[in-house]
């Protein structure tokens, strides 16, 4: 018996030549002669270079456990807007006929779109700005998705910092929201909420305690005329958004070897806070009231574009694409892993906890609506008033009230934390990746973007700082991120080529995404998002917080910070432009062509310039 090696390179009868280890065809074999016999020659053959990232860097971290990147996205994904506003929306727009519009929206764009994000960050293994490499002249797309994710960390913080100084103030016998006895009160403070209740002295209208807490006794809201008044900061929010800060920098200063341990807590425990609500909101009186309210179908509201409208702008939010986060997260998975299966994993799961959260909710909003005899209508809200007002009133009148309303903001905490984790590791990593210096400096550089937030964030615990909230949570993260998504899902699969695209995930999953995905991506999404950012537009109107009317000057400075993020797109664009050499045609070729293929741009090959590009699917 003989025994010797040889490449497949050299056996060009056996087998075909050798191809680059990331090619989707036949891949580099080694064949060991293991026998001769009677002139017959056996084999064995074994992968020389096994699928791997083309651009894989040898050093990027992975995550720990699969587990740790599901969490991590879920925790992201599902977030406070889940418990505070899908649920008012469906009672809104026709209770259970609200999920015709919503399912659709999800199924035809919700997914594909989250479905695009992992599949960019995993394969390309960098962050939001590093990816565009497929087509540099997009590459202002990812600083955009990095800017949004900045700006809303200056206001997203704050409500994590409320949350925590709720959670302090109900370590006591008696919740500070019960009574109308403290010194924050005003004469207007009634304990009641009936209608023959609804005016105090003067004829003016009556508040409760808990919107007395809120406005007076957390945000000292009285004590501010507007915007223009802002004051100095609280030092008890202040001092609670330093909390925030510290447990963010240590969550994320070693990247998603830290991360990755925290959301086991803080992606799990709203889970089982939201299932002990939901036990002992529906045995309280009134419940049943409350969900049948949320459920009541009225096909008939399907009829009115604005519920088609209300189900196609959640979609975008509340999934949390164009944000550069889910980006980020798949960038440190394994290049084999099953990105289609997370993407169907982790949105299902987002549109679950939003629909069962209702059930939570409404069950609360209906035992609050009997008890003090006024329609569901009259209680039922979103935003901040939900979390803040509505819910800690209920929570006041239960038994073991502390007890409610310490579990009831530990869930909050921990839905916020998460959230604000995945927009600060879109910017780290995404900044990090295309600066070499902040990537060996990482500790270094997370502490700087963290006191950043901080300090900005410090114009939103003043006196006033509800109207700074009000404003950057209108403008900053709106029609800037429709904008983002759109831009990108067009750089996607129109200049990169919807083709090489599900190419990069056969690479990566062995199985090419089906002609559904590639038509959702191609035509059905950029037109779903093209219309949102029409109707966001068309149907904007002006923020206000109660009664207050923001002046001209606020509202032309939240354009301008709208502006600041979409802005970058053509900046960067002309900017690549004018910085490539070789004439006009040459210019346009690099600039649109993958910088893998950037030799076969010097040989006259350009793909972008073929029809066939533009017209397969």
């Amino acid at each position: 018996m003989s025994e010797g090696r040889c490449s497949v390179a050299h056996m060009s009868s056996v087998v075909a030549p050798a191809k680059e280890a990331n090619a989707t065809g036949p891949k580099a074999v080694e064949l060991v002669l293991v026998k001769e016999q009677n002139g017959v020659q056996l084999t064995n053959s074994t992968l020389l270079n096994p699928p791997q990232s083309p651009t894989e860097a040898q050093d990027r971290e992975t995550w720990s456990k699969k587990a740790d990147f599901l969490l991590s996205v879920i925790g992201f994904a599902v977030d406070l807007a889940n418990v505070w506003r899908f649920p008012y929306l469906c009672y809104k727009n026709g209770g259970g006929a609200f999920l015709v519009p919503y399912l659709f929206f999800m199924v035809v764009a919700g997914v594909p779109l989250f479905y695009m994000e992992l599949a960019l960050g995993q394969f390309n293994r960098e962050g939001a700005a590093g990816i565009w490499k497929i087509c540099p002249i997009l590459r202002g797309v990812g600083y955009t998705a990095i800017l949004i994710s900045l700006y809303i960390g200056f206001f997203y913080n704050v409500i994590i910092a409320w949350a925590l100084h709720y959670l302090l103030s109900s370590f006591t016998t008696e919740l500070p929201w019960t009574h109308c006895n403290h010194s924050w009160n005003s004469p207007r403070c009634s304990d009641a909420r009936a209608p023959n209740a609804s005016s105090g002295p003067n004829g003016t209208s009556r508040t409760t305690p808990a919107a007395e807490y809120f406005e007076r006794g957390v945000l000292h809201l009285h004590e501010s005329q507007g915007i223009d008044d802002l004051g100095p900061p609280r030092w008890q929010l202040t001092s609670c958004l330093v909390l925030v800060i510290v447990l963010l920098y240590f969550s994320l200063w070693k990247g998603v070897k830290t991360s990755g341990k925290v959301v086991w807590i803080t992606a799990t425990m709203p889970y089982v806070v939201l299932f002990a609500l939901l036990l002992r909101g529906i045995t309280l009186p009134g419940a049943v009231d409350g969900i049948r309210a949320y459920l009541s179908v009225d096909f008939h509201r399907l009829c009115e574009a604005s519920v088609w409208i209300d189900a196609a702008i959640q979609i975008c939010f509340s999934l949390g694409v164009g944000l550069g986060v889910l980006i980020a997260f798949s960038s440190y998975n394994k290049f084999t892993n099953n990105c289609y299966r997370d993407a169907i994993i982790t949105t299902s799961v987002n549109s679950l906890t939003s629909f069962s959260s209702g059930f939570v909710v409404f069950s609360f909003l209906g035992y609050m609506a009997q008890k003090h005899s006024v329609p569901i209508g009259d209680v039922a809200k979103d935003g901040p008033g939900l979390i803040f007002i509505i819910y800690p009133e209920a929570l006041a009148t239960l038994p073991l009230s502390s007890v409610w309303a310490v579990v009831f903001f530990v869930m909050l905490l921990t839905l916020g934390i998460d959230s604000a984790m995945g927009g600060m590791e879109s910017v780290i990593t995404g900044l990090a990746d295309e600066f070499q210096l902040l990537h060996r400096h990482r500790e270094l550089f997370t502490l700087l973007v963290v006191l950043a937030t901080f300090l900005l964030s410090l114009f939103c615990v003043t006196n006033g700082g509800i109207y700074v909230f009000t404003l950057l949570d209108h403008f900053a993260a709106g029609t800037s991120i429709l904008f983002g998504v759109l831009m990108e899902v067009i750089g996607v699969a129109w200049f990169y080529g919807v083709w090489q695209f599900s190419d990069d995930i056969k690479q990566m999953t062995g199985r090419r995404p089906s002609l559904y995905w590639r038509l959702c991506w191609k035509f059905v999404s950029p037109c779903f998002l093209l219309f949102v950012v029409v109707v966001s537009i068309a149907t904007f109107r002006p923020p206000h917080y109660g009664a207050y009317v923001f002046p001209e000057w606020a509202n032309a400075l939240g354009w301008a910070i709208a502006a600041s993020s979409m802005s970058v797109v053509p900046i960067y664009a002309a900017y690549k432009l004018c910085s490539l050499p070789g004439s006009s045609r040459e210019k346009l070729a690099y600039a649109i062509t993958p910088e893998t293929e950037h030799g076969r741009v010097d040989s006259g090959e350009v793909r972008q310039f073929t029809l066939h590009h533009w017209l397969v699917v």
